[in-house]
């Protein structure tokens, strides 16, 4: 979550002027899979021996091993925008120089760097660097509920694939090093039955106004599937702690409003901290990520108000004390609201005791036809860790969602 504890995503922000011609370069070069040997984790030569080849994933289900070449001529654009293919998989996502922290929605870029996640950097990955936000955080327009009741996050029962198999841990590099956050497999309109997209929060992949997008994003669902220990996993193999895989992302979209106005405190932009990725598999399977873990959740973009909604479960791998980021949990609650200022949506409010890491998990309700979906995802949480809050998705999530869904289909 954001602006929560340390290990908490915080909100994005508002509209940044986008940069013309970028996007049609960066759609070819999103889905390119950059063949590497990783060392592990504070290891600073950790990508010093990849290989010259690079993968394209051919198909919507993002299974393609086909090797390619990258045409020079698409390389030479990357460049122009501060984007060297050879040098990001040799070791150049660790340089943050402002001048090529990318802002811009459109310049995502995420190559593949094969075998960057494995078992000791998934393990040791910290929460996300947040800082908690006041417990009384109201703008109080008339439109917040009372602080809701803390709520005992109980464990999800392992193993999690059959207890919550749409859910999994969001794993990326920040300044400050590896991260991890929470994120949910989600419908895809052009795919049905077949989807590649995955929802979690804008502060989980974007620094808001402070900055750009995080690096060597990787969703990994049923993260520790058997629920074991930190002890228990010190010599756990990367199949043991991703049973389903590794899944980075190639396409991703947050809200204007985040990359604005989104912070680490105060919560600013968390009405609008919410983003919507498209995922290949590392190593292709042909199967989608739907297909692979048999499960994905629909998105209500109109849910209930709060008085209609009887509860609102949030699911996520909390990170910060009392707990250790490798076990998965969940707060089960009546939502209530939260209002930040006058001017933007309200939020929902539940009591739960989920820390920092567990920013980006899947709120899940009854929609308007009765049956479960999306509805939120965690943004924001105080540091006594007694209840959470996140977005209400209305027109601007629904924008980001067609976005990625036509963007991949396309």
């Amino acid at each position: 979550m954001r602006s929560i504890r340390p290990r908490f995503a915080t909100r994005r922000g508002r509209g940044a002027r986008r940069t013309a011609s970028v996007p049609a370069v960066l759609a070819v070069s999103a889905a390119l899979a950059l063949t590497a040997t990783a060392c592990g984790p504070g290891d600073d030569n950790a990508n010093d021996k990849a290989s010259p080849s690079a993968t394209a994933d051919a198909g919507s289900g993002g299974g393609g091993d086909k090797p390619i070449e990258i045409p020079d001529d698409i390389k030479d654009r990357l460049k122009e925008h501060g984007f060297d293919v050879d040098k990001w998989k040799n070791g150049e996502w660790k340089n943050w120089d402002k001048d090529k922290w990318l802002r811009e929605a459109e310049e995502f870029v995420n190559p593949i760097i094969e075998d960057f996640w494995d078992s000791d950097r998934m393990r040791d990955a910290d929460k996300h660097p947040d800082k908690p936000v006041d417990n009384d955080i109201s703008g109080d327009q008339g439109k917040t509920d009372p602080t809701p009741a803390p709520v005992d996050a109980v464990e999800v029962a392992a193993p999690y694939h059959d207890s919550a198999p749409a859910q999994g841990k969001l794993l990326f590099e920040t300044p400050e090093g590896s991260a991890q956050c929470s994120a949910t497999v989600v419908k895809d309109p052009a795919n049905p039955g077949k989807s590649n997209m995955v929802w979690t929060a804008g502060h989980c992949v974007h620094a808001g106004k402070a900055g750009g997008w995080y690096r060597n994003l990787a969703f990994v669902p049923s993260y520790n599937n058997a629920g074991k220990s930190v002890d228990q996993l010190q010599n756990a193999t990367k199949e043991e702690i991703a049973p389903y895989g590794v899944w980075w992302s190639d396409v991703m979209r947050t809200s204007d409003q985040w990359i604005a106005q989104g912070a680490q405190t105060g919560g600013a932009g968390a009405p609008y901290d919410f983003a919507v990725m498209h995922v290949t598999p590392e190593k292709g399977s042909g199967k989608s990520l739907e297909e692979t873990v048999g499960s994905a959740v629909p998105v209500e973009f109109n849910a209930p108000a709060v008085p209609k909604i009887d509860a609102i479960k949030a699911t996520g791998y909390p990170a910060a004390p009392p707990f250790e980021g490798q076990e998965e949990y969940s707060c089960t609650d009546k939502p209530g609201r939260l209002s930040l200022n006058q001017t933007d949506p309200t939020l929902y409010r539940i009591g739960c005791s989920m820390t920092a890491g567990s920013s980006g998990g899947g709120w899940v309700a009854k929609g308007r036809d009765g049956k479960p979906a999306l509805v939120s995802n965690t943004s924001i949480g105080p540091a006594t860790a007694g209840w959470l809050a996140g977005p209400r998705f209305g027109k601007e999530a629904k924008a980001i969602y067609d976005e990625v869904s036509q963007k991949a289909a396309g």
